[in-house]
């Protein structure tokens, strides 16, 4: 597993989230992300998925979620390591972070 990609995707809209003012946009997070592990982990795999809930998906995997951030009022974006939810609404890279550990990620020394 040491060397595979890791998938971190983040769903979101364009529009900030309600309850959400003041924070990124989702593409900002998106971006800020993608830019942060990349520095944090050179060394590393990782893609970086965006999803837009506003718009309808032909995976069944992301159009199930984009339902589940609406039914359960989801603080978007939410970011997920694979399929775990690590952050909601501002996410914080440390909880990203950890989460990447589980799958090897180690800062370049």
């Amino acid at each position: 597993m040491a060397n595979e990609a890791v998938t971190i995707t983040v769903y979101g809209a364009e529009t900030i989230c309600a309850s959400c003012v003041g924070a990124p946009s989702s593409k900002e997070t998106y971006d800020w992300l993608e830019a942060a592990i990349g520095r944090k982990f050179p060394d590393r795999t990782f893609v970086m998925d965006y999803v837009d809930i506003n718009t309808e998906q032909e995976d069944p995997k992301k159009a199930a979620f984009v339902e589940r951030v609406w039914e359960e009022d989801l603080f978007y974006p939410v970011v997920l390591v694979e399929d775990e939810i690590v952050g909601e609404g501002n996410p914080r890279l440390k909880a990203v972070y950890k989460e990447l550990e589980k799958y090897g990620f180690q800062t370049a020394e």
